[in-house]
């Protein structure tokens, strides 16, 4: 009997260490996302401006550029660099379907000088970065165009991975849709963002048997 029940107490022991191992180990993000240190914040190619806020989405991609750069842990880069993540960001209007504009000068980002702290960012853009947001079109510009727009009524913010070919084709690794959630002064989506990077930083606590 006293053997048997050694033998039993040594077996849960056994099935127990690689349980607790698996559990330390388990991640909501991968381990790409949790060692980046640069981004590049972009509109969602698909998006449009709407007719009447016709700059909505390029403020949204300011402001999470700001957020970002007042979290500290990951550096904005400037458009057409290589970065370790990529974040779409796309403004919701509260309405399924939307007339918005699309192509021409409104898609164009001549120049971002962002105050930060200890100094000023600066760089620019002539368009959309074709890798990224519409391979093989980014010299090309039909011109801007009328359209309904149909897609989520609320804001979006998705993080996908950078370094990589075309990385919009590849699912997005972690996804925010809230109301305002890209408007300051807390542009909740990175805060959400954040969150989600420090809980998967938390050492998993075992599963009690």
């Amino acid at each position: 009997m006293t053997t048997r029940l050694s033998s039993l107490i040594l077996l849960a022991a056994l099935l127990a260490n690689p349980a607790n191992a698996k559990d330390k180990s388990k991640s909501s993000l991968p381990e790409y996302v949790l060692r980046a240190t640069t981004v590049l914040v972009i509109v969602s190619p698909d998006a449009g401006e709407p007719l009447d806020q016709p700059m909505a989405n390029a403020n949204a991609r300011e402001n999470v550029e700001k957020a970002l750069m007042q979290w500290g842990r990951l550096r904005p880069v400037l458009d057409g660099q290589e970065s370790d993540l990529v974040i779409a960001v796309r403004t919701g209007s509260g309405k399924m379907v939307r007339p918005t504009v699309k192509g021409g000068p409104i898609d164009n980002r001549p120049g971002v000088a962002q105050p930060v702290d200890g100094g000023i960012r600066i760089g620019g853009q002539q368009g959309r970065p074709p890798s990224v947001s519409d391979p093989g079109t980014g010299s090309q510009n039909i011109g801007p165009h009328i359209s309904n727009e149909v897609g989520a009524s609320e804001d979006t913010f998705e993080v996908y991975r950078g370094g990589v070919q075309d990385p919009l084709d590849s699912p997005a690794v972690w996804r925010y849709i809230a109301t305002d959630c890209l408007r300051p002064p807390k542009v909740s989506a990175v805060e959400e963002f954040r969150k989600a990077v420090a809980d998967a930083e938390k050492p998993q606590q075992p599963k009690k048997p």
